[in-house]
């Protein structure tokens, strides 16, 4: 099986209280965007890899895939004005020879090689998959800052990333989507085609806020395993 990954890494740090453009804040010793290559790098089903980052960052997006040791195909190219944009922007440089296409938050740097690997094989079997984890929170909708209901969570899942597509299926559904979607899988649903669930992890959160990066950091610190893996 031959898979492109896109790693969407073209962000602004401003929710994260950063003038440096998110994919490149530091974690640990390594700039955010060196995770996600490093778990990549080493999939055998990964043929390339296309990284949409910010104008300019293009030597720092090289110096994180020689650190990851990044040996298959890096291609870069600069983002779009929104996540659907940069992606879009991304499928244009994947290989017609690629038969899955993943799509990874380079702002996910803990999503384990499983993730990627069963993404894949479900993308296989059902077109589409994304990983995602139960709500468990209590649900309310708020007006004005004000509870106006409680909405049951049953049946409700967060999406994360990866997500995986046929190649075909994730093409025709950017060229046809013309809603500003939040994710990949969004687009594809608006094509009327199923999208498989794998099951993803707590530990696979997006970084977005300063109190995100801190857990990270303390994760990086901390916990042996993941010193181990990314060291």
């Amino acid at each position: 099986m031959r898979a492109s990954a896109i790693i969407v890494a073209a962000g602004t740090g401003v929710r994260l209280g950063h003038s440096e453009p998110k994919a490149f804040v530091q974690l640990g010793t390594v700039p955010l965007l060196y995770y996600s290559l490093r778990t990549l790098r080493a999939l055998s089903a990964i043929g390339e890899i296309i990284v949409a980052i910010p104008h300019g960052k293009e030597a720092d997006a090289r110096s994180a895939a020689q650190r990851a040791g990044v040996d298959v195909p890096l291609k870069l190219v600069t983002g779009g004005a929104e996540r659907q944009d940069s992606v879009r922007l991304a499928l244009s440089m994947v290989s017609a020879e690629s038969v899955v296409i993943l799509v990874h938050d380079a702002a996910r740097p803990f999503a384990a090689a499983r993730l990627f690997t069963d993404c894949i094989a479900a993308a296989v079997r059902s077109g589409g998959a994304i990983a995602a984890i139960p709500v468990a929170d209590t649900l309310k909708e708020a007006q004005h800052n004000i509870v106006i209901a409680t909405r049951a969570r049953d049946g409700l899942v967060a999406a994360q990333t990866p997500q995986a597509f046929r190649r075909e299926l994730l093409i025709a559904a950017h060229a046809a989507g013309s809603t500003r979607a939040t994710d990949d899988a969004f687009l594809v649903e608006q094509l009327g085609a199923p999208i498989e669930i794998v099951a993803g992890s707590t530990l696979n959160f997006k970084i977005t806020t300063p109190d995100d990066l801190r857990l990270a950091r303390a994760l990086i610190a901390s916990d042996s395993l993941l010193s181990r893996q990314f060291d």
